[in-house]
Order: C-alpha cells, then structure tokens, then sequence
C-alpha cells in the first residue's frame, strides 16, 4: 500500500494572489494532501487577520479537493512533524528568494530530517508578484485583478475604504 503524502505550504497570505494559487493548485496534483497553512509571525503586521486570510484561502482553494486550510505560529518544522508531513511547498519567484529559502531549508531538514523540501517555481507571468505589491497597488486604488481574485480584491477595497 502507498504511504499518503502530505505537504505543507505556508505563507503569510496577506492577501494570497494568484502566484500562491498557481503553486497550491500544482501542489494539489502532486501530493495526496496539501495543508495551506497562515503562518503567524509575530515579526509581520498583516493587513488581514488570521481569520480573514484563512477565509480567502478556503474561498479560492475550494474546488482543490485535497486541499485543507489551517494557520500555525512556532516553528514550521515542528507544525510539519505535528501534521504527519513529508514535505514543505516553497515558492520560488527570483534568484533573490533562493538564498533565504536555501537557509530555511537546510534550518527545517536540521530540524525535522524526514521532512523534505520542495521548491515550486510560479508561472512565469507571476514571478514578480507578491502580496506587499497587491496591497500597495491597491491602497491607491491600482488595477489588480490579474494579480487577485475578484474576493480579494472586494477585501481589499473594504480595507481601503475604511482607512486601514
């Protein structure tokens, strides 16, 4: 019998784009289980809250059926171990993100050896994107909808109009 593999993909997800969404759904024909998880991190002040970017994750991620949406703080090798993972899901954008994902990589494997790695790169067309993009373009009301779904951008604007 075949061992289920689960992975993990983290992110901050504030707000997820359709670069997170490209990794997520590649990652979904990949692996028996994909847990999208939030990650908490207490060094970032997230425009969205835990519950409000779990809520876009689950919305855009329902039509993946292996798909589960959670959020974690600590360690993300410990939350992989704790979900009975395999592998973490990293996007690559840019030579420039590999140095720190090369680092956290070998961090996590020195922490949580049978936990692997793997690094997915985004379509070509969203190699520049990312979330502090989307949320400075729409803070002076910039066209984002190729780079949001239409619920994230409903979000943003109701973030925008109440000042925040």
């Amino acid at each position: 019998m075949k061992n289920k593999i689960t992975a993990v993909y983290p992110g901050t997800f504030d707000p997820v784009t359709y670069g997170h969404i490209d990794i997520i759904e590649r990652a979904s024909q990949l692996f028996d289980e994909v847990i999208v998880t939030v990650a908490l991190n207490i060094n970032k002040k997230p425009l969205f809250t835990e519950a409000e970017r779990k809520d876009m994750l689950k919305s855009v991620c329902r039509k993946y059926k292996n798909v589960k949406i959670d959020s974690f703080s600590g360690l993300l090798a410990d939350y992989a171990v704790k979900k009975k993972a395999s592998v973490i899901v990293r996007g690559l954008r840019a030579v420039s993100d590999f140095e720190y994902e090369f680092q956290m990589s070998l961090t996590n494997r020195k922490l949580a050896p049978k936990v692997s790695t793997i690094f997915l790169m985004p379509h070509e067309k969203y190699t520049y994107l990312n979330s502090s993009l989307v949320r400075e373009l729409s803070k002076f009301d910039g066209n984002i909808k190729d780079f949001v779904p239409a619920e994230v951008i409903k979000r943003l604007k109701e973030k925008r109009d109440r000042g925040l």
